[in-house]
């Protein structure tokens, strides 16, 4: 006997694409790629159905349905399998991938960008310019950054480290310190590196040092108001910078020719780079260990220091300093760095009916040679 024919229409048509798995994306260095979140952590079910006849009840003789209808119901099934086949189309065109930082702060430097070659042999030289008053933490922190960095598989320390300044002569740093050049700015080794702490005034003979050293560095970078001393040189002019917060008016007073960015963390340019007040050193530092190994180095190296601060990773991290505080009567602030003072013993003076304080007497002289300009740039800073 003949095997029965089934009838085409007689079957349940579907079409059912079920978890539909995209394959894991490479690895990529220190990034990932993301795809919209409407594909559900790359998972899609697609369903579509020709038709919701049940199985019991849609077995029939092929004889009581008539052309009509078998034409209808084929119009039907190709039509949801366009429409099927669209629907898919569409979600993998849309999910094209995005590069974002591993932590996906839009904010944050590239691990990648702006890398620097380390030598194939030998250390990275990396000059620190001492002078007298420079800040401790400005030069140590950075110090310590690259004393501890550390590449697998290599014994010796990736970065040289040593001290310059224009003479031999001891120097005196903050809170007493007493520190003996390495070299003089007549004999140091070419660095590859430069750090330039807050310091006292450089001579022109320094700033002849920075502005020629500076054309073969990879990163020449300031900290601090050591940003007073780079942008002195004339390689700032027609660029970006920071430096300490207290310091923000003065320097955008004296150097109106570089853009003045508060509240940044640190800002690079080419190779200059300049970093807030103090701790910030630390972080452009590390920023730096990045640049040259990679970002777990400068992550391993954070990690052994103990440091916990992010801030290398993201250059706008310093907002708390982009607005300037506000001086009252009651909490008046130093007119020219903007830190709190007392009243009562506090350098003052009085211009046109109104009294200025200051922290310190340096500050009342550079106040009292060009008083309109700051009473000019603190307008609106003062109630």
């Amino acid at each position: 006997m003949a095997a029965p024919r089934l009838n085409p229409l007689s079957l349940r048509i579907s079409i059912i694409a079920v978890a539909m798995r995209i394959p894991p994306e490479p690895k990529l260095s220190r990034k990932r790629l993301h795809r919209p979140d409407f594909l559900g952590r790359n998972m899609m079910i697609v369903v579509i159905a020709a038709t919701n006849m049940s199985f019991e009840n849609r077995i029939m003789n092929a004889r009581t349905i008539n052309k009509i209808e078998f034409v209808c119901r084929a119009a039907r099934f190709g039509f949801l399998l366009a429409l099927g086949v669209l629907t898919l189309t569409a979600l993998f065109t849309t999910a094209a991938p995005i590069k974002t930082d591993e932590h996906s702060n839009p904010n944050a430097v590239a691990a990648d960008t702006a890398s620097l070659k380390p030598p194939d042999n030998g250390q990275i030289p990396v000059a620190f310019l001492i002078s007298d008053g420079a800040v401790v933490i400005d030069f140590c922190g950075p110090w310590e950054v690259f004393q501890d960095a550390m590449i697998p598989g290599r014994q010796d320390m990736p970065f040289r480290l040593y001290t310059v300044a224009e003479t031999k002569k001891p120097i005196r740093t903050s809170g007493g310190m007493q520190i003996v050049p390495d070299y003089t700015i007549q004999n140091a080794p070419p660095p590859k590196v430069i750090v330039i702490p807050a310091q006292s005034r450089p001579s022109p003979a320094v700033l002849e040092w920075i502005t020629k050293s500076s054309k073969t560095t990879d990163v020449t970078m300031s900290v601090c108001t050591g940003a007073f001393v780079l942008a002195k040189t004339g390689l700032l002019s027609g660029k970006s910078a920071t430096t300490y917060h207290g310091a923000f008016v003065r320097f955008a007073m004296q150097f109106p020719d570089v853009q003045l960015k508060r509240g940044a963390r640190f800002v690079e340019n080419g190779n200059l780079a300049t970093a807030g007040g103090l701790s910030s050193g630390i972080d452009l530092a590390l920023r730096v260990v990045e640049r040259y190994y990679g970002r777990e180095v400068a992550r391993k190296t954070a990690y052994n220091m103990e440091y916990q601060g992010e801030g290398w990773m993201n250059p706008d991290s310093n907002q708390t300093y982009a607005t300037a505080p506000v001086s009252t009567p009651e909490h008046p602030l130093c007119t020219v760095c903007g830190m709190d003072v007392d009243p009562a013993t506090a350098p003052k003076s009085v211009f046109k009916g109104a009294t200025y304080y200051f922290c310190s007497d340096d500050d009342k002289k550079t106040f009292d040679m060009a008083p309109e300009k700051y009473v000019s740039a603190t307008a609106g800073k003062i109630q």
